[in-house]
């Protein structure tokens, strides 16, 4: 074992480190400059029972009727060796659709090298015939471990190239889906197609053969009628990449570390949340919605402008605390040079406020 592998370890508290999935691995790019997520991420913890343990639980996560409701729909389109899929994505492509595609399903296997052998065989196996591939394994090195995904998803070859083909149970309605979800719908099929082009590129093809357009696949309106739109990822490509070579630099992230450092959930909960507060983080509202430990970063960033989110902390640059930010409104103290940008947009605000509550027009 290496020394950065044993120090990981180290902070894991010597438990197997916690499996990566697209999920998490898409969730990795939501807040890309906190080194205390990147560094508990790049050594496997169980964040949220980290977070369970000092009395912080995560309050997100998908419900047993909704992975129902998905499991049935996705059902529903694959029927019939996925006709009504091919049909769908070859119109949303605007290739014809073509007779007799071929259909892989490429799980069901509990052997991991031999399911990966199959995927890669299958993919590329060469022809360049329209063919579905189903619950392919694919692999992405996070933090330097490699990382199985097993996706419910299908990597669909038509006029040449392969596009990841994503399902989804949220709805379409009059044409707009919720953009939150759409969002993240986009980050995971982002994680699939850099997986899916380095599994081409390590068996020598072309990795641009897999498109940066996926199709998505969803109810429209509030029926089960399938319907399918594109997502250009290229963005959150280029953000998974970023994120991704900044974990492979695992040293320059433990360099910001504590010495003695450990999240061993079995220790102290006190402790933990002591060695917590001394790995630099940087919590942002988003977080609430990506990361176990959000809620333990938000109560520590209490009166700080950081809590407030990011553009309230930019435009609030050089002014850390809620407490003098506001004392600089109500014009109890005078601001110093790099503050009177800030403090006058702040004595603004608090003219309208009061204004507002007046009932005067501005």
């Amino acid at each position: 074992m290496t020394d950065t592998a044993q120090r990981l370890a180290e902070i894991r508290g010597g438990v197997p480190p916690r499996r990566h999935n697209a999920r998490t691995i898409a969730a990795l790019t939501g807040n890309p400059g906190c080194t205390r997520r990147a560094v508990l991420d790049s050594a496997g913890v169980d964040k949220p029972k980290l977070a369970e343990r000092i009395g912080f639980p995560a309050r997100f996560g998908q419900s047993r009727f909704a992975i129902t409701r998905g499991n049935a729909f996705e059902a529903q389109v694959k029927a019939e060796g996925g006709a009504e899929l091919l049909r769908l994505v070859a119109e949303r492509l605007g290739v014809p659709v073509p007779v007799g595609a071929s259909w892989t399903d490429l799980g069901g296997a509990d052997d991991l090298p031999d399911r990966h052998e199959r995927s890669r065989a299958a993919l590329t196996g060469g022809g360049d015939e329209p063919a579905f591939f189903d619950h392919p394994l694919l692999g992405l090195e996070v933090a330097g471990r490699r990382v199985h995904l097993e996706p419910d998803l299908v990597a669909a070859r038509l006029g040449g190239r392969f596009h990841v083909v994503e399902i989804k149970s949220f709805p379409v309605i009059d044409g707009q889906a919720d953009p939150a979800k759409v969002s993240a719908a986009a980050i995971q099929s982002a994680v699939y197609v850099l997986a899916l082009r380095e599994l081409l590129a390590a068996t020598g093809h072309d990795p641009d053969l897999v498109s940066p357009e996926v199709v998505l696949v969803c109810p429209r309106d509030f029926a089960n009628q399938p319907v399918a739109s594109l997502l250009d990822v290229r963005k959150q490509l280029l953000m998974l990449r970023r994120q991704l070579d900044r974990m492979a630099r695992i040293d320059d992230l433990l360099a910001d570390v504590p010495a003695g450092f450990t999240a061993d959930p079995a220790a102290d909960p006190a402790t933990l949340a002591a060695a917590l507060a001394g790995v630099p983080a940087r919590y942002a509202p988003e977080c609430l919605a990506a990361c176990e430990l959000a809620y333990f970063c938000r109560h520590e960033a209490r009166g700080d402008t950081t809590a407030l989110g990011r553009p309230v902390r930019e435009a609030l640059g050089g002014i850390d605390d809620i407490g003098e930010a506001l004392a600089l409104a109500g014009g109890v103290r005078a601001p110093d040079p790099e503050q009177a940008e800030a403090a006058a947009l702040l004595r603004a605000a608090a003219r309208l406020r009061a204004e507002a509550l007046a009932g005067k027009p501005s």
